[in-house]
């Protein structure tokens, strides 16, 4: 089964900040722990789940590479790779300072419940959230590769039809820095709280208010160029850089260079997909290329030195006399470079057998006389 987005399972956005990021863990931990789920095989499943999201989105380094390359980039690099966890004492050997504090004994003191911290957020994040508008929709575009193209790396520009932020008012949708007004709704804090109780302590839910998009403040006087939104549609060139490696159907992603938010948002992110285009000569297998060699029976039974292209240029090959078909014939290094690592892939040659289908009378004649000879005849023939 296809691994779910990580960051779709801990439900926070692809921006979210580390604190963001152990909160919401720590939250699907409480919700789906075995010890409230006796017996719940699903809950369990969600427990690992979440626990090997964490894992990835908390490392800055395995983050980068999940973010431009999804689940493949973990696989195979160096240093890199993750292959989630087996059950769930190895989630609990791995993250006992979150499993401490969230399930440990005790728990009295009559201090602030642990739910406070996991929902209600510190000033700095509150300030954080006031200062930001509605965040952009991410985008999705498709890039097709050549072979050559995959195996080295290269660069490509391509055209954006997106939201941008508006050059006159600089993204806060408002005509001056004045023409600004203290949201009603939320009284300038930028959220709303609601509290609750239940039988495992306090709940603290805090959101973003509605009215004035959490920034805590509305527009007056809107910008004539983008009427208060703080983003103009227009078309754009970037420069796409892509690794070499890549493979059919994978992506990266470029943050920021989504649509641009509503009232200085954050901009969304573009997911560029890869499309690996058919080759004249070879067929990719992993980062090894396989191409079909037809040498004539004299080549094969004499042996012979013959060129053969590379996704480099031509390069000669030797056949040893006697080779039968099917035999792979390996060139080294002249596959594809490895995505995130040192080296490349080989080059397999994979040799046939060319047999004509019309011959001239002389040539048969010449192809009767040697079926007589003794070292040509089929072993077993009669």
């Amino acid at each position: 089964m296809a691994k779910r987005d990580y960051y779709e399972v801990l439900g926070v956005d692809k921006n979210a900040s580390k604190d963001d990021i152990k909160k919401a863990y720590r939250k699907m931990a409480m919700k789906y722990h075995p010890d409230r789920n006796p017996g719940d095989n699903e809950a369990e499943e969600k427990f690992k789940e979440a626990a090997e999201a964490y894992e990835v989105l908390h490392d800055d380094d395995k983050r980068a590479k999940y973010d431009r390359f999804g689940h493949d980039g973990l696989r195979g690099a160096a240093g890199g790779g993750f292959e989630g966890f087996h059950d769930v004492n190895d989630i609990f050997s791995h993250f006992s300072d979150i499993f401490g504090s969230a399930f440990g004994a005790g728990g009295g003191g009559g201090g602030s419940s642990i739910f406070d911290d996991f929902f209600g957020g510190g000033s700095s994040q509150r300030t954080s959230r006031r200062a930001r508008g509605t965040a952009g929709s991410d985008l999705k575009v498709t890039i097709k590769l050549t072979l050559n193209e995959i195996a080295a790396g290269t660069s490509k520009k391509i055209k954006l039809k997106r939201y941008q932020k508006c050059s006159v008012c600089g993204g806060t949708g408002a005509k001056t820095s004045n023409a600004f007004k203290t949201c009603s709704v939320c009284g300038g804090s930028g959220e709303v709280r609601q509290v609750s109780r239940s039988v495992f302590g306090q709940f603290v839910n805090i959101a973003p208010c509605s009215n004035c998009s959490g920034t805590g403040r509305v527009i007056s006087d809107p910008c004539n160029a983008c009427n208060g939104e703080g983003r103009t549609f227009g078309e754009s060139t970037i420069k796409v850089n892509i690794p070499a490696g890549v493979h059919d159907n994978s992506y990266m992603t470029l943050r920021g260079e989504g649509n641009a938010g509503k009232n200085g948002g954050p901009s969304g992110d573009l997911i560029v997909v890869f499309k690996e285009l058919p080759h004249e000569f070879f067929v990719r297998d992993g980062d090894n290329i396989i191409y079909d060699l037809y040498v004539s029976f004299p080549e094969a039974a004499l042996g012979a030195e013959v060129e053969v292209p590379t996704l480099t240029g031509r390069a000669k090959l030797k056949i040893e006399a006697g080779i039968e078909a099917g035999k792979f014939l390996k060139m080294r290094e002249k596959g594809i470079q490895h995505l995130n690592r040192h080296g490349a892939g080989d080059q397999l040659v994979k040799v046939h057998i060319h047999v004509p289908k019309r011959v001239s009378s002389k040539e048969k004649e010449l192809l009767k006389e040697l079926q007589a000879q003794p070292n040509i005849r089929v072993p077993n023939g009669k």
